[in-house]
């Protein structure tokens, strides 16, 4: 039998232990990046708290979190009495069943069905976005399958599946989000001898896309319901950013009677994924990360009776159901002793006008200290936290790769402008053999000599107007001086 073997650092090496899921998973390539995150530390006292994250993990501000302050009481070894409320600390911190404490469920249920209207939907809690997403993913995936989704799309979630052996096949998108004509491209051309089984599951974000901040038009929507029936694909409606819409109809806010409001915030709403099921193939994921606050990590999957209770299978064999504290939260407010259903929607109404606000004072600021410069220019997004700023490469004097231009000019900005944008590269689903070629389409790694398009996929980068105005602000004007020389120097 042969001795241990030593490693680099002169340690016993027992990686020989791990399984093939843990030899596979990849790192999140938007935390694993040292440089990054020393520079996001190092500032975080000084000038740009959240001129970095304009472009770092899209944090809502906490400014935007609906508490001031959080107080337990620790009582006495007497027993007393609870306190009138919709959830007791009794009731909420035993022991209980994956799918989350009946009373939570049921305000969720409501609030779905009042929002969404879904025929015959369950409703089963997570811990956050991440957690459901990845707990759907291993409920559909199996080695050697394919999942589609946008060709941009959040890496922390495309990698997850890459684990266990799932792979990628990235479909095309404009300005409007993925084409269903390129879905179904891809499913018409698919060869299961050559490939394996047809893609089954179909994972998006469709209203402020992270990270291209594009929302899919009611007609898409019809037309990828459409092929996903025609080809008998799960959808993962995963809609963090949902509530923050913008640009929508005010609803009346003085409008005195609560089922009056609620049926006006609705309406201005675009159309779920949801809505349109009458087949139980949606899954839909909803957070309250992005309403509320990030650390809550709680949300919610409403999907059909059978993945309810497969979810709650899983769950229950793994993460158990999410923290009481957070349960009891959203049930007090949520209920008659809260701010009720009507109260949660007048928050959700303020919240979005303050986004929106911050989005179009981005958009003037870029205006002013970027898109002067020649050099970039901005999509408007319709909803979300994020813009997505188109760079004109070929105006380098040095224009030959873009992948190579865009990797130094993230370095140049990080390094001597103190700012991170994120590079599309982060989040282009890479290409392979299945890759269905059409008109306009250019690959991830392109060098680019006579062809000159704009829809290289290397010439973008992600920001966030989750800041501050005075943030935003100082951001804009720091990408437009690193550009300049970038482009001068």
């Amino acid at each position: 039998m042969e001795g241990p073997q030593i490693d680099s650092n002169g340690d016993i090496d027992l990686s020989h232990h791990l399984s093939d899921e843990a030899r596979n998973r990849v790192a999140n390539p938007l935390k694993v990046h040292p440089t990054v995150w020393q520079t996001v530390i190092s500032l975080s006292y000084i000038l740009v708290r959240y001129s970095q994250t304009n472009a770092l993990p899209g944090d809502p501000h906490h400014s935007l979190y609906p508490f001031r302050q959080i107080m337990y009481e620790v009582p006495s070894v007497q027993d007393a009495p609870d306190p009138e409320c919709a959830l007791s600390i009794r009731d909420a911190f035993p022991y209980s069943r994956a799918a989350g404490l009946k009373q939570c469920r049921d305000v969720l249920t409501d609030f779905t069905k009042l929002m969404f209207d879904p025929p015959n939907h369950h409703v089963t809690l997570t811990l956050g976005n991440s957690d459901g997403i990845t707990k759907v993913f291993r409920l559909f995936g199996k080695k050697g399958d394919y999942f589609l989704t946008d060709e941009f799309s959040f890496p922390s979630m495309t990698n997850s599946p890459l684990a266990y052996g799932v792979k990628w096949v990235g479909v095309k998108m404009d300005s409007g989000g993925i084409i269903p004509e390129e879905l179904e491209r891809v499913l018409v051309k698919w060869d299961e001898v050559k490939s394996g089984r047809r893609p089954h599951v179909l994972y998006i974000i469709p209203v402020g896309q992270n990270p291209t901040g594009s929302t899919l038009s009611v007609d898409r929507r019809k037309k990828i319901y459409a092929i996903a029936q025609a080809w008998d694909l799960i959808i993962m409606e995963d809609d963090p950013y949902y509530f923050l819409q913008y640009d929508t109809p005010q609803t009346n806010c003085a409008s005195t009677d609560p089922d009056e409001f609620i049926k006006n915030f609705r309406s201005t709403l675009i159309p779920t994924f949801l809505s349109m099921d009458v087949d139980g193939r949606v899954l839909r994921i909803d957070t309250f990360s992005k309403v509320l606050a990030p650390g809550m990590r709680l949300g919610w999957i409403t999907s059909n009776k059978l993945f309810h209770l497969k979810l709650a299978d899983y769950t229950d064999s793994s993460t158990q159901p999410p923290h009481a504290f957070g349960q009891m939260f959203v049930t007090e407010m949520l209920s008659e002793h809260g701010w009720k259903l009507e109260g949660f929607c007048r928050w959700l109404e303020s919240l979005r006008l303050d986004y929106q606000s911050r989005r179009d004072f981005l958009l003037d600021v870029f205006k002013r200290e970027v898109e002067s410069t020649g050099y970039a220019s901005v999509n408007c997004p319709e909803a979300g936290m994020f813009v997505w700023i188109e760079v004109f490469f070929e105006r380098h004097p040095r224009f030959t790769n873009t992948e190579e231009l865009l990797k130094e000019l993230f370095e140049r900005l990080m390094n001597t402008q103190g700012v991170v944008f994120i590079p599309s590269s982060t989040f282009a689903i890479p290409e392979n053999a299945l890759w269905v070629e059409s008109d306009g389409h250019v690959p991830l790694s392109d060098v680019i000599i006579l062809c000159l398009t704009p829809q290289q996929r290397t010439r973008f980068l992600r920001a966030t107007f989750g800041g501050t105005e005075d943030i935003i602000e100082k951001g804009m004007i720091r990408l437009g001086q690193g550009l300049r020389e970038f482009f001068q120097n």
